[in-house]
C-alpha cells in the first residue's frame, strides 16, 4: 500500500485513475471492511486501484475541538488495518482552514477528476464536502454525469440489529463492554505507541511500568485493564495497564502505563501494541502512595486470575 502524504504530492496517484472512498475510517471496524471489499470488487472489475482519502486532523478536531469524538486507532494502526484490507493507495489530506476553503466544485473538478482521475466514488449519502458544506451527494451525482465517474451511498452495516459503526464502537468502550466493541471492530480493541521515559514512579513501589504517550486529546478508555502486550516477541506478554492521569500523583497528560506478569526487560523506544482483555477499575485518587501500592497489588491478583496465571512468590 502507498501513502501519498497531502495534496501537494498527488503526482504520485495513480496515472490510470482510482476507485475512491473518503472518510475518517476511524477502527477501521467491520462496516468499513465492509465497504472495501466492495470497492475491491469494483476496483477488479474497472482494473483499477483501490484509493482511500482519510483527513488529518479530523474536520471536527478543527472545527469543534470540544466536540469531537475520542480516536479509536492512531494513524500508524489505521494505515495497517487499510493495508490489511487490500487498500492500494491512501491520501492523507492535511484537514486546515485553506483546505476547509476549497470551494464543493473545485474539490470534484481539481481533486477528484483532474488529479485523482476517479472512475468510481463511493459515500455515504449524507457526506457533506467543500466551503460551508455547499457540496452534497446530489451535487456529486451530477458531476459524475458530467465527469463521467460513477458514484454509489455506501449502505449501513447493521448485525442482528445492530448499526456498525465507530460511535457504536465508543459506545460499547464507554460502557467497559470490550467484548461487544470487539465484535463490532471485527478485532480486538488496542492501543499502539512507542515507549518512552517517565518518572520511574512505578519502579520505587515496586511495579516498573513502560510509558506511552497517548497524543489524544480525547482516550475512547480509561482506567486500569488486564492486557496482552504484542511487539515484544513472537509471543504476547500479559500485564496490566492504567490508562489516564495518574491523580495520585497530580498527572495532567493522559499517558498508558504497562505493568508486565513475571517479565523484567528494558522497553524504551520498542513500539508495542497494548490489547485491552479486562476492565479491572476505574481510574481513582489515592490518600497516599501505601494506599495506591496496595490497590496495584490487587489488581494485579485480578489480572492473574483472570489470565489462569500463579500468584507471585
Amino acid at each position: 500500500m502507498k501513502l501519498i502524504r497531502g495534496i501537494h504530492n498527488l503526482s504520485q496517484a495513480p496515472q490510470e485513475g482510482c476507485v475512491l472512498t473518503i472518510g475518517n475510517f476511524d477502527g477501521v471496524h467491520r462496516g468499513h471492511r465492509a465497504l472495501l471489499q466492495g470497492l475491491q470488487e469494483e476496483g477488479r472489475k474497472r482494473s483499477l486501484p483501490v484509493m482511500v482519502m482519510i483527513f488529518e486532523p479530523q474536520p471536527l478536531e478543527l472545527f469543534a475541538t470540544d466536540k469531537a469524538p475520542a480516536r479509536l486507532t492512531r494513524m500508524r494502526e489505521k494505515l495497517r488495518y487499510l493495508a490489511e484490507c487490500g487498500v492500494d493507495y491512501v491520501l492523507c489530506v492535511r484537514f486546515d482552514r485553506r483546505f476547509a476553503a476549497l470551494t464543493a466544485q473545485n474539490f470534484i473538478s481539481d481533486l477528484l477528476v483532474k488529479h485523482l482521475r476517479v472512475k468510481f466514488l463511493a459515500v455515504g449519502d449524507d457526506f457533506r464536502f467543500g466551503a460551508g458544506r455547499e457540496g452534497d451527494f446530489l451535487l456529486l451525482q451530477k458531476a459524475g454525469a458530467e465527469y463521467g465517474f460513477d458514484i454509489t451511498s455506501t449502505q449501513t452495516f447493521c448485525e442482528g440489529g445492530v448499526r456498525i459503526s465507530s460511535t457504536a464502537v465508543r459506545q460499547a468502550l464507554a460502557d467497559d463492554n470490550l467484548v461487544l466493541a470487539e465484535s463490532l471492530l471485527g478485532h480486538p480493541f488496542a492501543i499502539s505507541g512507542r515507549v518512552v521515559h517517565g518518572d520511574e514512579l512505578g519502579r520505587t513501589i515496586g511495579f516498573p511500568t513502560a510509558n506511552v504517550p497517548l497524543r489524544r486529546q480525547v482516550s475512547p478508555v480509561k482506567g486500569v485493564y488486564a492486557v496482552e502486550v504484542l511487539g515484544l516477541g513472537e509471543k504476547s506478554l500479559l500485564g496490566v495497564a492504567n490508562i489516564g492521569t495518574r491523580p495520585t500523583v497530580a498527572g495532567i497528560r493522559q499517558q498508558l502505563e504497562v505493568h508486565l506478569l513475571d517479565v523484567v526487560m528494558d522497553l524504551y523506544g520498542r513500539h508495542i501494541q497494548v490489547v485491552l482483555r479486562k476492565k479491572i477499575r476505574n481510574e481513582q485518587r489515592f490518600a497516599s502512595l501505601d494506599e495506591l501500592k496496595a490497590q496495584i497489588v490487587r489488581d494485579e491478583l485480578t489480572a492473574r486470575e483472570f489470565f489462569g496465571l500463579t500468584k507471585p512468590a
